[in-house]
């Protein structure tokens, strides 16, 4: 690349470069007579072989691709720099030669470093008094290049790009060993992997879709004279700016260039120089804002991707290390949501005002068995743009706080940094589920009275919802009505650590400095108020711990992928800690609670929907009775509601699926949703079942053995 002339103060400067570029010329010729006199140590040596090793394998940064689940529908892209490597097979012939005639005539010629060219150049800046030529082959600039991009440290980043006579010797040698490494066609296809064409696009991939939308294979003499006239100065002579006058000159002259060399006849330059540029410019999409609209709440899972990507050890050391890998390095990212069931969940979330509403109504949708999110959705627009929003309703957020609708990113339906909302009785599964996995049966039986005074928990004194609650249960009508006390008295048998560490291996995690307290090994044992769902969690974890019931008590990792694949088309992996080579989008998943007891939990889990349990009796009523009228299949769940209501949830799953919904207030946890909105999740939930579910074959639980129902 030229070297552009840089001001000059007296003469100081000028004389400057004269002894500089003089340097290189005794440098280029006496290479490799001469070990670069200072810089020839075996030391020294030793390192530009290692450098050059380097160089050979490196690859510059990539584009990642994020598509839907059919593999082909691109959503969007992470990117820093706009980038897919392209062999030179996939090139157009015009392409090729035009970046030679206007960068490095004697390519072809040279072995990395041309001492004509050098040579040249001494003299022209010599009578110019400044730097009017530059020296550095097609090899020389894409060494450059590849040192830059794979630079870890702001010094390395320094040392190549530097104005001085050290880094062009270095920059020399190097381009001399590369050439005894690689091919003309290999150094040619990576340096138009690496140059910059302006307007963001790094490549000539990129080069050719935003400028003429097309692939470089397609690029025509004209196109391509254009694309390798920026590579100079991509700023002057950018042909998307309103004066193309300086980008057809610089066009024209490698027009011209080509004719030069033979590549092009007197007659195809005159008619090429004839048309004015035609672009058609492309914008492409990078990140999550830039999902297409029809997609638009799918922007809710992609932003889960990214943060579920910056908790993956496979993809480097910390949480900047793998977010660096996901915008260069070039992976396919295939999102495990499926189309029919992220439509289902998206027609069934709502509140009084849809989006207009300051309460957010979401749902999660996750497979038993893989872990894998197929539907999350929310009654919120996925969009940076908060300008439309009202003030929150939260009277401690400040006068300029927006509230989080109609217009949101944050991540209201989990995997990212909020906490939740309080669940309600939707964490009994937890304590009964230990309870179960504990050696009690189903058939455990206490005469439930109104309040409750416990003996373990410091004469905690909890209440039912109702008094219709008050009498003889079981795990059956404990759960299906939802009776509190029954469940504090059942706790206090197992102890509530245990149902709080069992919360914890199904996946749940404690954000905030309260939860964390009362998880704590100091004082989980006396959380009685765990059981009510005293604690913030995310639909996220719910649907994927009531998952684990689903599938016979294996807890599978939430996963939001079905692939992912390296640049090179093999699948993503990373090494267990036992050295076990595995895929990054495969299932991991581990045995939690014995099958008999998830088996359990799922009979009485079959009593808050109004489903008939295969071997016990709800005691005549349930909290959502209305679940398996609208499924039409074997359903399980639970309902759950917060002091005053505040939030609302419900958590249900059949054999293939399960879904947890809430609604609240994510701006103000106090602004209570009311008594009348706390069927909206339990719509949700079901609706979305059922519509998820039509047309495929009905599927029964497996119901418990006799020796766990007692």
């Amino acid at each position: 690349m030229s070297n552009r002339p840089l001001a000059a103060a007296g003469r100081a400067i000028p004389l400057l470069r004269i002894g500089l570029i003089a340097g290189i010329v005794i440098a280029a010729v006496a290479y490799p007579v001469v070990a670069f006199t200072g810089l020839g140590t075996k030391a020294t040596a030793h390192a530009t072989e290692h450098k050059t090793k380097l160089l050979t394998k490196a690859l510059p940064a990539e584009t990642s691709y994020l598509y839907a689940p059919d593999g082909r529908t691109v959503l969007t892209m992470f990117y820093e720099e706009y980038r897919q490597y392209t062999k030179i097979e996939d090139m157009s012939p015009n392409i090729q030669q035009a970046i030679v005639a206007a960068e490095d005539s004697r390519f072809y010629q040279h072995k990395g470093v041309d001492p004509k060219g050098v040579a040249r150049a001494f003299v022209a800046n010599a009578r110019s008094s400044g730097v009017s030529q530059g020296a550095s082959t097609l090899t020389m600039q894409y060494v450059r290049m590849a040192l830059r991009d794979s630079a870890t440290t702001p010094k390395e980043v320094q040392e190549a790009t530097q104005q001085t006579s050290l880094r062009k010797i270095k920059e020399m040698r190097l381009a001399l060993d590369l050439e005894k490494e690689l091919s003309k066609e290999d150094i040619l296809e990576r340096y138009l992997n690496s140059a910059y064409f302006g307007h963001r696009a790094y490549g000539i991939y990129a080069a050719s879709e935003i400028f003429f939308s097309k692939t470089p294979k397609d690029l025509s003499p004209v196109e391509a004279a254009t694309l390798a006239g920026l590579v100079k100065s991509p700023s002057e002579y950018d042909p998307a700016s309103s004066d193309q006058k300086d980008a057809t000159g610089r066009r024209n002259y490698v027009l011209d260039r080509m004719a030069q060399l033979g590549y092009l006849s007197p007659d195809a330059v005159a008619a090429a120089k004839a048309e004015p540029i035609r672009l058609k410019l492309t914008n492409p999409p990078n990140d999550c804002a830039a999902i297409p609209e029809k997609f638009n709440s799918w922007g809710f899972a992609c932003d889960y991707l990214k943060n579920w990507w910056s908790s993956q050890p496979a993809f480097g050391e910390n949480r900047l290390e793998r977010m660096d890998k996901l915008r260069r390095g070039g992976y396919r990212i295939v999102l495990s949501l499926d189309p029919k069931i992220q439509q289902a969940a998206e027609n069934n979330v709502g509140a009084k005002d849809a989006t207009g509403s300051p309460f957010a109504n979401g749902i999660v949708v996750s497979e038993p068995g893989t872990g894998r999110v197929k539907a999350m959705a929310v009654n919120r627009t996925y969009s940076l743009d908060l300008s439309d929003n009202p003030l929150s309703s939260n009277p401690e957020a400040g006068p300029k706080v927006k509230a989080s609708y109609p217009n949101t990113v944050a991540p209201l339906l989990g995997g990212g940094d909020l906490p939740g909302y309080q669940a309600g009785s939707t964490f009994k599964m937890f304590p009964m589920l230990a309870a179960l996995n504990a050696g009690l049966p189903l058939s455990t039986s206490f005469n439930a009275p109104y309040r409750y005074q416990s003996k373990v928990f410091d004469g905690w004194a909890p209440t039912n919802a109702s008094g219709a609650m008050t009498g003889q249960q079981t795990m059956w009508s404990g759960f299906g009505k939802s009776v509190n006390t029954y469940f504090v008295w059942l706790e206090e048998q197992i102890g509530s650590e245990a149902g709080i560490r069992l919360a914890e291996q199904l996946g749940l995690r404690w954000r905030t400095d309260v939860d964390r307290d009362q998880a704590s090994p100091a004082k989980a044992k006396k959380w009685g108020a765990f059981t009510l769902g005293v604690s913030d969690a995310t639909p996220l974890e719910m649907a994927n711990a009531y998952a684990a019931v689903a599938a016979d008590g294996r807890y599978c990792e939430a996963i939001p992928v079905q692939a992912i694949y390296n640049r090179d088309g093999t699948p993503a992996t990373y090494a267990t800690a036992g050295g076990i080579t595995r895929e990054v989008a495969k299932p991991r998943c581990r045995q939690v609670v014995s099958a008999d007891a998830a088996r359990a939990a799922t009979d009485a889990a079959r009593c808050p929907t109004g489903d008939t349990p295969a071997k016990g009796g709800c005691g005549g009523w349930s909290t959502a009775d209305s679940v398996r009228g609208t499924v039409g299949r074997p359903v399980a769940g639970k309902t759950g509601t917060t002091d005053s209501t505040r939030s609302a949830w419900f958590v249900g799953y059949t054999p293939e699926l399960a879904a947890a919904s809430f609604i609240s207030d994510p701006d103000n946890p106090f602004n209570a949703v009311g008594d009348g909105q706390s069927q909206v999740p339990i719509a949700a939930v079901a609706e979305t079942l059922r519509d998820a579910l039509k047309g495929k074959p009905t599927r029964e639980f497996t119901p418990p053995s006799d020796a766990i129902v007692g």
